[in-house]
């Protein structure tokens, strides 16, 4: 029997060097350090997977400047190969995949990731340590980095920032004047709640908070910047320490004023994704990512910039902003060599990349040296001088996808539940995460 199994063994690896001698003699690929090699052309083939579908606005951008780098290195003989998991049932269904292609072996060479996660990743060992492959003046060149523990793991795509955007017509036809709200003068808690409830008096919903959008990175995202406006932490400087933290009364008032949006009437979780854009909300909070959409679409309610625009996020003890976006990084996969992928996310992140792909998406370019000039009170300037004098990012720890996860469900419990019960019951869910991944 065992001489059997041995003649079946030897067979069986005789027709895989058969297969792989056909595969090589028709073009097949052989596996080095630096990549896979394209034994037809000799070129090495550094492989990237985007978190959105190629057909979208920014899948094409991607697309495009994934063709200008292969037409570009083609005498070097590195050539980029793409792959787009769109993110179809929200991000948590992209970062799933990530992690199992880690556990699989099977991690491209680059990868985008959503910036919180950094530490969790870095942590991990899912991202490659970067910080000798960038030079410093490139490094300086970016309003942010994807930092942890004082080394770099990856490079912004691009930058954001939020706020509320508004039908101008609405407004104008109910007298309400918010011309003096700017990111040097935002406006309170109190003054957000007083255009409300003049717009709910008139019959008019008066703000889409987002509330609903739970099911991946949306609602955190947009809706943190509320309890650091308030005076609260989600986590000790270290990002180890919940309790105390997530579920203090400063954290409590920030969670509370968005309840109190809630109890009033002024938002809820049966807004249509679309009621804004249609014109029967009076508020949108959202980041620059739709902005294109206003320009281009819509326009039977919003025909030019005079019909909408955009303010900044409200304040109350200090002045806060979301921040934070998508970034590429290279992978700690079996490629050694990370050289071909270093040049492969160096023309990515370039400031011509960056310029071409905020053009597509509307949100802010990641480097410092795209043209920024924009014009005082547009809607970019708000998103960019926010971003400069109160963007915060979300808190920095390698627990973040549980603390996400803990976050939206304190939202979408928010409109029947007590504030600080909530806060109390996630607190200690998110400290025993923090207290396995410390141990």
């Amino acid at each position: 029997m065992k001489r059997i199994f041995n003649f079946l063994l030897v067979l069986t690896l005789a027709c895989v060097m058969a297969l792989c001698s056909v595969a090589c003699d028709n073009g097949g690929t052989n596996d080095t350090d630096a990549g896979e090699v394209d034994t037809a052309t000799g070129n090495t083939i550094v492989k990237i997977m985007f978190h959105v579908d190629e057909k979208s606005t920014e899948g094409q951008a991607y697309k495009k400047r994934i063709e200008a780098f292969n037409t570009a290195y083609k005498d070097r003989k590195i050539k980029a190969s793409a792959t787009y998991k769109a993110r179809t049932v929200g991000a948590a269904g992209y970062e799933t995949e990530l992690l199992n292609n880690q556990v699989e072996g099977t991690l491209a060479d680059i990868v985008t990731f959503d910036a919180p996660n950094t530490a969790a990743y870095a942590d991990s060992e899912l991202l490659y340590d970067i910080t000798s492959l960038i030079p410093q003046d490139v490094q300086n060149d970016f309003y942010s980095l994807n930092t942890y523990k004082g080394k770099l793991y990856g490079l912004p795509i691009q930058e954001s920032s939020a706020g509320f955007f508004y039908n101008k017509k609405i407004f104008r036809e109910l007298g309400i004047d918010v011309s003096a709200y700017t990111v040097d003068n935002p406006w309170t808690f109190d003054q957000f709640k007083d255009v409300c409830g003049r717009l709910k008096n008139a019959g008019v919903t008066p703000v889409d908070m987002r509330i609903d959008a739970t099911k991946d990175e949306t609602a955190t995202y947009l809706l943190y910047p509320f309890i650091y406006a308030a005076g609260g932490e989600f986590t000790s400087p270290d990002g180890y320490t919940a309790t105390g933290y997530f579920n203090s009364a400063a954290t409590a008032d920030g969670f509370g004023f968005i309840k109190s949006l809630i109890d009033a009437g002024y938002t809820s979780y049966k807004i249509g994704v679309t009621d804004f854009f249609d014109g029967r909300v009076g508020m949108y909070l959202s980041s620059g990512w739709t902005i294109p959409d206003l320009d281009n679409k819509y326009k039977a309610v919003f025909a030019s910039r005079e019909d909408w625009g955009l303010l900044p996020y409200p304040k109350s003890v200090n002045a806060a902003s979301a921040t934070g976006s998508w970034s590429f990084g290279i992978t700690n996969n079996h490629h050694s060599d990370k050289s071909a992928a270093k040049e492969l996310l160096l023309w990515l992140t370039s400031a011509e990349s960056s310029e071409a792909i905020t053009t597509a998406t509307g949100m802010i370019p990641a480097r410092k040296a795209v043209n920024t000039d924009y014009e005082a009170g547009s809607p970019e300037y708000t998103l960019l001088k926010q971003l400069e004098t109160s963007g915060r990012q979300r808190p920095v720890t390698v627990a973040y996808p549980t603390f996400s996860t803990c976050f939206n469900q304190v939202i979408a419990a928010l409109g029947t539940g007590n504030v600080m019960e909530l806060l109390n019951t996630q607190a200690s869910t998110l400290q025993r995460e923090m207290d396995n991944l410390k141990g």
